[in-house]
């Protein structure tokens, strides 16, 4: 289905980050916040604007699809207390270039399957680059729109990911789903709209946040790109905003994360990515022109024309670095400027989306999401390095995540955070100074302080006992106390090894756990000639469902 947005707005640019807590912000705090929102039993009102300019295409649709599009909107409804838990579809579950639905029979048999075992619902990534592949403004929502009618049919919720990253690190790879094909064609015109290290290597996962304002895309701005993206998805969802799909997340950087991309994605799998230091992604001409602007108005003329001297390779020990080393110049007033640079211009890119995404969705019932990444593989030295290339300004004597935190309660947002399943002892065994655990309580803190509601993920692709097991304290940690705001954890992801019967009986487990309920759902309707899930067990289910 082929959809036409109107024109873009205008734009400005301001090559310099120079920017306060008050910056940017709408008139409002967290606590006096008037988003609607969700956190536990509590309600906020909203009185705002809203756009009306929302007809629901028809085109391209027929039979039940449109039925739904028409008739979609359901009422909402909660089934338990406790902390419910979402399942990540895989990867392919929307075809490229085509862009329908796949496998739709196992689809649908495991949608019941997570609805018999209590799972709230499924986190669907809806990918930039096969929604709006061929032509700027032309989107092809069909696929999601089907993930979202065979969700509602099985009485399943969907947090929708707006995914402006590649996914996949090349055409050989299986999960392969690159940025719009317009959007590449002007990477190749101008290879600064992508980042770059102090070799020349280019980053071709997300586009850079030095160009964020600027009409580099047909005449458009990225942020405007990524705006009039959430706008369409906005329009085209509406019967099923609040009702079916409760949650936005908005994808900020590589993998979603609002994070640089310091570390080449190939390497993140890697069984030594714990030694990775990452490179300072600051040397296209926009950073660099930003770079260069605000030592110019700080009359140190000396600090422009690039990132740190002396931060040494990727894989280097930290110590036998001149910037990263435990008295290193990460800690003089060269190092402080160029870091607070570095993650400020961070901050301002995920300000401007998260200001875009709470203007589009606002007064609709659906909670919006910013993902940080998890960065822990140096999180015991004194420097954090492979923080510090990642854009959090986050040491042993600064705390870097908080702005980040208050950053999301400005604008009514969630923040997720992935490592949830990861255990220091494991982690140190390979690199004594990882933590995950140290990185992600520290997440959790920021959130508390700042009295956002937490989404939590796993980074390995599979879990055992234990490691739900630590999904439970993490989450614990997180959730005790009065009048802490809700938590939720998303299991990444759903694929046939999630239905062996083993890791099913686990998974169920775990669902059971973290739902602090005895029992699975009991009411369960399917369509015509289905038979109900809630009349078999949960460990029953796993056989039925068919494999990817």
């Amino acid at each position: 289905m082929a959809i036409t947005s109107p024109s873009a707005p205008t734009f400005s640019a301001s090559l310099c980050c120079t920017r306060t807590d008050s910056a940017a912000v709408p008139a409002r705090s967290l606590k006096s916040s008037p988003i609607q929102t969700r956190f536990q039993n509590r309600r906020f009102t909203l009185s705002c604007r809203l756009d009306s300019s929302s007809s629901v295409p028809s085109n391209g649709f027929d039979g039940d699809l449109q039925y739904e599009l028409q008739h979609g909107s359901v009422s909402t409804h909660y089934r338990r207390r406790g902390s419910p838990v979402f399942v990540t579809l895989p990867v392919d579950a929307v075809s490229l270039p085509a862009g329908i639905m796949k496998r739709k029979k196992a689809m649908a048999q495991s949608f019941r399957a997570l609805a018999a075992a209590g799972v709230e619902g499924v986190v669907m990534e809806v990918w930039w680059g096969l929604v709006e592949r061929e032509l700027p403004r032309v989107y092809n929502w069909q696929g999601y729109l089907e993930i979202v009618v065979l969700a509602r049919r099985c009485g399943l919720k969907v947090r929708a990911v707006m995914a402006f990253h590649q996914c996949g690190t090349g055409p050989d790879d299986p999960f392969w789903i690159p940025l719009p094909l317009w959007v590449s064609e002007e990477m190749d015109k101008d290879p600064d709209l992508a980042y770059s290290d102090r070799f020349g290597r280019r980053n071709m996962e997300y586009i850079s946040l030095g160009c964020d304002v600027l009409p580099v895309l047909h005449g458009r701005s990225p942020i405007q790109a990524y705006a009039e993206f959430m706008r369409s998805f906005r329009d085209t969802f509406r019967p099923f905003l609040g009702g079916v799909i409760t949650g936005i997340q908005v994808g900020m950087g590589p993998a979603g994360e609002l994070r640089y991309p310091s570390c080449p994605l190939q390497k993140l799998s890697w069984t030594w990515r714990s030694r990775e230091l990452g490179e300072f992604q600051c040397y296209d001409k926009y950073m660099l022109a930003s770079l260069n602007a605000c030592a110019g108005e700080r009359g140190m003329r000396e600090w422009a024309n690039g990132g740190p001297i002396g931060a040494s390779n990727l894989m280097q020990d930290p110590e036998s670095t001149e910037f990263f080393k435990s008295d290193g110049s990460w800690n003089t007033p060269y190092g402080e400027f160029f870091l607070a640079w570095y993650s400020e211009m961070l901050l301002l890119h995920g300000e401007r989306i998260c200001r875009e995404a709470e203007t589009t969705f606002r007064g609709l019932e659906v909670n919006l999401t910013g993902k940080v990444g998890g960065i822990h593989w140096h999180y015991g030295t004194r420097s954090h390095p492979s923080e510090l290339t990642a854009g959090y300004y986050n040491t042993s004597i600064r705390d870097g995540f908080l702005p980040i935190a208050r950053m999301f309660g400005r604008y009514g947002f969630t923040m997720c955070c992935t490592c949830f399943e990861m255990r220091d002892a494991e982690e140190q065994q390979m690199n004594p100074v990882s933590s995950p655990e140290g990185f992600v309580k520290q997440l959790l803190l920021a959130a508390r302080i700042c009295d956002i509601p937490l989404q939590g993920e796993n980074t390995a692709s599979s879990l055992d006992d234990e490691a739900y097991q630590q999904v439970l304290r993490m989450s614990k940690f997180y959730s005790d106390g009065p009048g802490t705001p809700t938590f939720s954890f998303n299991f990444v992801r759903m694929d046939k090894n999630l239905f062996e019967y083993r890791n099913w009986v686990s998974f169920t487990r775990f669902v059971r756990q973290m739902a602090d309920v005895k029992i699975f759902r009991a009411k369960l309707g399917f369509g015509e000639g289905d038979m109900p899930l809630s009349s078999l067990s949960a460990s029953a289910t796993a056989g039925a469902v068919l494999a990817y």
